[in-house]
């Protein structure tokens, strides 16, 4: 029989190359005060490789989204590992953290979480202004970018004039500036029409056709359909894991 010690062990072994994201007997919880505890994850194991287009789904209240946060670093699990890219993660501190997040994670939310006063071009060039990276290069790369979501167009447009899908097209531009391991979305089609929603998911599709790894998280059945695989998460535990029939064609 396995021993916790062995356990811990076989934990800290790295995962292979090919491996992403592998979260290992990975757990949350919450300290509710009164001497209640509440646990959002309990013993999470999942492993995505890279190229891979999975889909995280659940209820609310099921630990998808804590567990977007953990694989997003942008909080640390109470126990058990988490390994990205090849790193032990899950025993950085918040400044290693905020290094990791910005190198390896790029971020699509359903909110777009755009400047308003901003052009899109210097929106997409943020990332790179914190990275520390010269201002020519980061404006050529910004291009590039915008450039490969098809927004060559309306770089200099601000927010407030452009549509719902041209914004999340300019997030997902800004996802992709610093080149990361994994571009991870939540609920990228939340505020978007259906038309649209459609169009940002072959936006996302093309991408993982060119080699991104993309991680959704979302509740809506019609958008995980469009990833390889499918986790179900419920009750803090995964409940299911299963290809899509996109994977099978």
């Amino acid at each position: 029989m396995a021993t916790q010690t062995d356990n811990l062990e076989q934990n800290l072994v790295p995962p292979p190359a090919e491996t992403v994201i592998c979260t290992r007997d990975l757990w949350k919880t919450y300290d509710m005060g009164s001497e209640q505890q509440v646990n959002a994850l309990s013993g999470v194991d999942i492993s995505i490789n890279r190229n891979e287009y999975v889909a995280i789904m659940g209820p609310s209240g099921s630990g998808k989204s804590t567990l977007m946060n953990l694989i997003g670093c942008l909080d640390t699990p109470t126990g058990g590992v988490y390994w990205l890219n090849g790193q032990l993660v899950s025993e950085l501190e918040d400044d290693d953290l905020a290094h990791i997040r910005n190198k390896e994670i790029g971020f699509v939310f359903q909110t777009f979480n755009l400047l308003a006063r901003a052009s899109a071009l210097h929106n997409v060039e943020l990332p790179l202004i914190y990275a520390g990276i010269p201002s020519a290069e980061r404006l050529e790369r910004a291009r590039q970018a915008l450039t490969s979501v098809g927004m060559e167009e309306r770089m200099n447009h601000k927010p407030n004039e452009l549509s719902g899908g041209q914004r999340q097209r300019v997030a997902i531009a800004r996802a992709l500036i610093n080149r990361p391991s994994i571009i991870l979305a939540d609920e990228p089609t939340g505020n978007l029409d259906s038309k649209t929603s459609v169009e940002i998911m072959a936006l996302f599709d093309e991408l993982q056709s060119r080699g991104n790894t993309i991680v959704l998280v979302t509740h809506e059945h019609d958008i995980a359909e469009y990833a390889h695989r499918i986790i179900h998460i419920r009750d803090g535990k995964v409940a299911g894991d299963e290809k899509t029939a996109r994977a099978k064609k």
